[in-house]
């Protein structure tokens, strides 16, 4: 070999083998939810939910396409201004190659332009707002959760019905505004007489019920006060005052078990849910219950079925990519893109990133078996069935 060109064979001999050497680049994930503040149970099963969906989606590797998932939890507090701060810090500082989160409608609201500003994946999971995949969206945004519109559209099918008068009860935040505007949209026979919008830390519900009683009292036919809150208070007390009286009842959609103990003075009520463990049948969930008894000693909840679907739409995207976290390369795999949940199938929408997916209408049941009171299915709400509208104006 020419004498020249013999250093120059041993450098690409050595440059080759270092390439082969060299470890492949961790995968890098924010995780970010409310630990503490008013939704903290939430996040602490979005958590939950996130981590064993990496372990069921990579077979308990924790890494796809040789890549190690690294994720790095940071926590919002549950205010706006502090998420913001803190998804910034997780793209700039951290060099994470996306995010998901958050467990406030608002927090999710005000994080929304900094995925657009880092030119980064931002999966939304669970806050539930429609403005989220509606007119704050940007491309960046994707959102397993279901929105506002899904629980309007799913709570419609068990009270829409001639001659029903509704007053509603909710936060007044995103989260409780958006689902009253889209629960009115989505009824085509029964009436909303009333609209009660309470502070999102109201723990004495006196003085609103009232109000939802007077609305509500002298009206002909059947007379229902359909509540949507969200966090540890009770809105259910308004039980106490007598509302047989003047013939109301009181629905709702689901929620997390400890606030499903007070469905249990309910027997019969209807609405609709995103998840209750024992409704699904399909691989998946039968592997998130097992696995979740087994290592906890209790069902999955709500927002743990959330927080798992999240993890495996994020596995199946990146398995599609080979481990590439290109941001334009994630978007076009995940737009139009289906996915195997504990709900069964889920499909992120082209035009707004919102997953379609089954909501259960059901009928509240007293099982002594259970603390709270028993969600049983009336009805699969396929996606099909629910006319979710695009709300961005892309």
């Amino acid at each position: 070999m020419n004498r020249r060109l013999f250093p120059l064979a041993l450098t690409l001999i050595a440059a080759a083998v270092g390439a082969q050497a060299a470890p492949p680049k961790d995968i890098r994930i924010a995780l970010l939810a409310g630990k503490t503040g008013p939704l903290e149970a939430y996040a602490k099963q979005t958590i939950t939910g996130f981590m064993m969906g990496l372990d069921y989606a990579t077979g308990g590797t924790m890494k796809v396409a040789g890549h190690k998932l690294v994720v790095i939890q940071k926590d919002d507090q549950g205010k706006p201004e502090l998420g913001k701060s803190l998804l910034a810090e997780a793209y700039g500082d951290d060099k994470v190659d996306l995010a998901v989160g958050t467990t406030g409608s608002n927090v999710a609201l005000a994080m929304l332009p900094v995925a657009a500003e880092y030119k980064k994946i931002l999966l939304v999971e669970p806050a539930v707002a429609d403005a989220i995949t509606g007119d704050k969206w940007n491309k960046y945004i994707f959102r397993t959760a279901r929105n506002s519109s899904q629980d309007a559209a799913s709570n419609a099918v068990a009270l829409d019905k001639p001659g029903v008068s509704i007053a509603t009860l909710a936060q007044d935040y995103a989260f409780g505004r958006d689902f009253v505007k889209a629960f009115k949209e989505s009824l085509k026979h029964a009436k909303i007489v009333h609209e009660e919008y309470l502070p999102i830390n109201t723990t004495d519900f006196t003085a609103g019920a009232q109000r939802l009683i007077d609305a509500l009292k002298d009206k002909p036919g059947r007379k229902v006060i359909f509540i949507n809150w969200a966090g540890a208070a009770n809105p259910f007390k308004i039980a106490d005052l007598d509302l047989k009286r003047y013939g109301i009842e009181i629905a709702t959609g689901g929620n997390i078990l400890p606030a499903m103990v007070a469905y249990k003075q309910f027997p019969g009520m209807e609405g609709a849910t995103y998840y209750y463990f024992g409704i699904p049948k399909n691989p998946v969930n039968e592997w998130l219950v097992a696995t979740h008894y087994k290592e906890f000693k209790t069902p999955p909840d709500f927002f743990t079925a959330g927080g798992m679907s999240a993890a495996i739409a994020v596995v199946d995207a990146l398995q599609k990519t080979q481990g590439d976290t290109n941001t334009d390369k994630l978007i076009s795999t995940m737009e139009g893109m289906s996915f195997e949940t504990p709900k069964g199938k889920m499909t992120f929408r082209k035009e707004d990133h919102q997953a379609m997916q089954s909501m259960y209408h059901f009928r509240i049941k007293v099982d002594p078996a259970f603390a709270w009171g028993v969600p049983e299915l009336v009805h699969e709400i396929k996606p099909e069935e629910m006319n979710i509208p695009i709300r961005n104006h892309r």
